[in-house]
């Protein structure tokens, strides 16, 4: 049997091992129904039980209560790029938005497609999205403002959120969600496409405050209101069941393995330590995002040369470290550094990265 591999995939990214390992024991019979989890009916208890314990575990991370609805809506991430604006933006009020890049980008033009005001209120466009914007001033009036918290492409990240003021913010999350605590009072709506750091891919899970919810509108299609899903518990129609399952899984493992959000924040910390202080040690390595923003999540780098960078990442796969190759829009080189890839794989790419300067450099 071929080892497992140490994974820097960005997405569909690494899962935790003791999770993979629970899914492989009960994949034929869950919870003595007889029925894998992938046949299992979403009208069963059975179901019912894992997508309340999901809820119930996501609102005790974020210290949440019933202020907040929490959401699976099938269509990832980039769906909520239309439904925000489509639910959430009010007559006559503009929607603000900060633009750090690829994911951010792609939901202004989205709303720019239904709505009329649309802000752009800052962008770090300027320097090829290699850091995160300081300078803005949040429009009072606007119905909300929305911003990527991580950038997988640019190795961007909000160390601490933008102050809306008044202003309900709005926020991608998706590659780093549950890596951190932070206070979600600000936060008229958060969402994240599972298969960065909660689960594989098939769904976005939404979290929404009830306030929101009023803002919806009577006439949208069903499956596009936010409402749909807070009235039926996300089961309207047939879920992304084992999506949820795994997600249900990795909180647990969130809660119980690691012991909570300002635990998993510290090891993240400790990752991106570990490899931003020896990519900043070389001569050979370069970082790409600017070191006051750089993505805990994300580290993205280049080599010399795009000659050496496919060297890097086709020697790395042979010693084990897959996942490397920048994204295909920028080039160079990426190690994604979720949650569950954890310290030690973190310290075995800086010892290939070190031998690899060494042979090559």
């Amino acid at each position: 049997m071929r080892k497992r591999i140490l994974n820097f995939n960005a997405g569909p990214a690494a899962l935790p091992l003791p999770v993979l390992e629970q899914i492989q024991e009960e994949m034929l019979d869950f919870k003595g129904s007889g029925m894998s989890i992938l046949e299992v009916s979403h009208r069963s208890k059975w179901f019912d039980d894992v997508i309340n314990e999901a809820v119930v575990r996501t609102k005790s991370l974020l210290n949440i209560g019933d202020d907040f609805h929490v959401l699976f809506i099938q269509g990832g991430a980039s769906l909520q790029f239309c439904m925000i604006p489509m639910n959430l933006a009010l007559e006559g009020r503009p929607v603000d938005y900060i633009n750090t890049g690829t994911w951010s980008t792609k939901a202004i033009k989205e709303a720019k497609g239904l709505i009329k005001d649309v802000r752009e209120i800052a962008s770090s466009e300027d320097k090829g999205f290699s850091y995160i914007p300081k300078d803005y001033n949040v429009d009072e009036d606007a119905a909300y403002l929305h911003f990527t918290s991580n950038n997988t492409i640019k190795g961007t990240q909000w160390a601490k959120f933008p102050d809306g003021g008044k202003v309900p913010l709005i926020s991608d999350m998706s590659s780093d969600f549950m890596s951190r605590s932070f206070d979600v009072n600000p936060f008229g709506l958060i969402y994240a496409g599972a298969q960065k750091n909660i689960g594989p891919s098939g769904t976005a899970m939404v979290i929404i405050r009830n306030d929101m919810l009023e803002r919806v509108p009577g006439d949208l299609p069903t499956m596009l209101k936010y409402t749909t899903f807070s009235e039926k518990n996300s089961m309207a129609n047939t879920p992304a069941c084992f999506v949820i399952y795994t997600i249900n899984l990795v909180l647990k493992w969130i809660q119980e393995t690691i012991g909570g959000l300002d635990k998993m924040e510290q090891i993240n910390k400790e990752k991106g330590t570990i490899l931003y202080d020896f990519i900043d040690s070389s001569g050979f390595y370069k970082g790409t995002a600017e070191a006051g923003s750089r993505s805990l999540m994300n580290v993205t780098f280049r080599l010399p040369t795009e000659e050496l960078e496919k060297e890097f990442v086709a020697e790395a796969l042979k010693e084990g470290l897959g996942g490397l190759k920048g994204h295909r829009s920028v080039g160079g080189c990426r190690a994604s550094i979720y949650n569950a890839t954890g310290v030690e794989a973190v310290n075995d790419l800086v010892g290939f990265m070190a031998e690899f300067e060494k042979k090559v450099g």
